[in-house]
């Protein structure tokens, strides 16, 4: 989720517990819930995030394996948790859904594994900030950030990460990235363009939109310093505490800074409240389940994060 460790703090009881071994074989938490959205035929789909995969190998150099030694203390059973929620689907005949953060950070290794996973089932993925995360957290992260791995990052996942669209049973589920808090212009003219098919749809993307409570609750979690949510108002962001002071030419790292969103946003925000043919926001990166209506016809439903040993079974009826 950016910042120095990715961490949020409101995970950190669990975090010690398993940086002990105590949680280390907990089973998989897997969450059920039945959403109504006009399917020409019922279907399930299994809902996973932040798996955060901490894979090296001699490609990757000696700062990214020192990287993968520390992590690892926090993020060890993302493999293990996402082997569980595929053998599930599979078992259960279900498609399988990543809303981001696949892996920690980008190396050779992390990579080829994304690539190997997705050929082991039917997938449909949108991208996290920490697909495109170099050393967490080390440099301002923006467009020119995301380009320097973008190619590769996109050969390793089943579909584009801007924008992407799949119909199942007669639902649309359009997969749009909004990793660093914002949207663009192009991305709502290609979502109006989705909902001119009059199919109902479902958007997956990795940061929560705004919803009040959700909002609430994230800044007294973070001690009013940030919400980690796309689209908060300005009269929010522009009250969130740094906490700490960052030198001249550093003010990127401030969260009021990184999470304001701007003009393409709020606009896309806005319209896509009112848009009846939205029945659900699929999301992820808060590392916790959260449901909260966004729309008069949808809820957004935010999954557990894997490697905390969460899932979400969502039956679509």
């Amino acid at each position: 989720m950016g910042g120095s460790n990715g961490l949020r703090p409101a995970a950190s009881d669990f975090e010690a517990r398993i940086s002990r071994g105590v949680e280390k074989f907990k089973p998989l938490n897997i969450k059920e819930i039945t959403i109504s959205v006009g399917a020409s035929e019922p279907f399930s789909v299994m809902h996973v995030s932040d798996t955060h995969i901490v894979k090296v190998d001699d490609r990757d150099g000696e700062r990214k394996i020192r990287l993968a030694a520390a992590r690892s203390r926090y993020m060890d059973w993302g493999e293990h948790y996402l082997d569980e929620a595929v053998a599930y689907a599979r078992d259960h005949g279900m498609f399988m859904m990543h809303t981001g953060d696949m892996y920690d950070f980008v190396s050779e290794a992390n990579l080829d594994f994304t690539a190997r996973t997705m050929l082991g089932a039917d997938w449909f993925v949108c991208a996290g900030n920490h697909e495109y995360s170099q050393y967490v957290g080390e440099a301002k992260e923006d467009q020119a950030y995301k380009d320097a791995s973008a190619q590769a990052v996109r050969s390793a996942l089943p579909n584009d990460l801007v924008f992407a669209s799949r119909v199942i049973g007669g639902v649309n589920f359009v997969a749009l990235d909004d990793v660093y808090y914002n949207f663009t212009e192009s991305q709502h003219a290609m979502m109006e363009e989705e909902m001119k098919k009059g199919l109902p749809v479902v958007m997956l993307c990795h940061v929560p939109l705004y919803t009040p409570e959700f909002c609430r609750s994230e800044l007294e979690a973070m001690g009013g310093r940030c919400a980690y949510l796309t689209g908060v108002p300005v009269e929010i962001t522009s009250t969130y505490e740094p906490g700490v002071t960052y030198p001249e030419g550093e003010e990127w790292r401030y969260r009021k800074v990184q999470q304001k969103a701007d003009k393409p946003t709020l606009d896309f925000i806005g319209w896509l409240k009112e848009q009846k043919l939205l029945k659900a926001i699929l999301c992820g990166h808060m590392h916790r389940f959260f449901e909260e209506r966004f729309s008069p016809t949808a809820v957004q439903y935010t999954v557990g994060a894997t490697y905390m040993g969460d899932a979400q079974v969502v039956h679509f009826r």
